[in-house]
């Protein structure tokens, strides 16, 4: 994989992916697009991020896998789906030689996104009662 330069956009991320890997990114993007709603396009720690207020999730390609970062609360959330793949407290790999479980991707998606509605209630409502 090539370096990836600093302060790009996510099409100049993926450009600089390889091209075996490239479309499968694109794919994950159009899907998280399509997953997280109103979501703002960026790039967070060097990743491609979906930003809703906060980051929801970022993604990445490796030489042999995609690393998925959905945060902590999604990892423990869904652990018990994960198989013989590899995580971490906050991180999963998809090897690219198997098939993306596209089902689970937008399961933890989507309780990103439900989690990050609820802190943002809650912190207008904290905010609110404090006024």
């Amino acid at each position: 994989m090539k370096e990836k330069p600093r302060n790009l956009t996510i099409d100049a991320y993926i450009a600089s992916c390889s091209p075996t890997v490239q479309p499968l990114l694109q794919e994950v993007r159009e899907r998280l697009g399509e997953w997280i709603p109103g979501a703002e396009e960026r790039i967070s720690y060097g990743m491609p991020t979906f930003f809703l207020g906060e980051n929801v999730v970022h993604f990445a390609a490796y030489v042999k896998h995609l690393g998925f970062y959905p945060t902590s609360s999604a990892i423990a959330a869904f652990q018990g789906e994960f198989g013989s793949r590899k995580w971490a407290k906050g991180s999963l790999q998809f090897p690219l030689s198997e098939p993306m479980p596209w089902d689970l991707l937008e399961r933890m998606v989507k309780f990103r996104v439900e989690e990050v509605k609820a802190r943002a209630v809650a912190k207008r409502q904290a905010t609110h009662q404090s006024s």
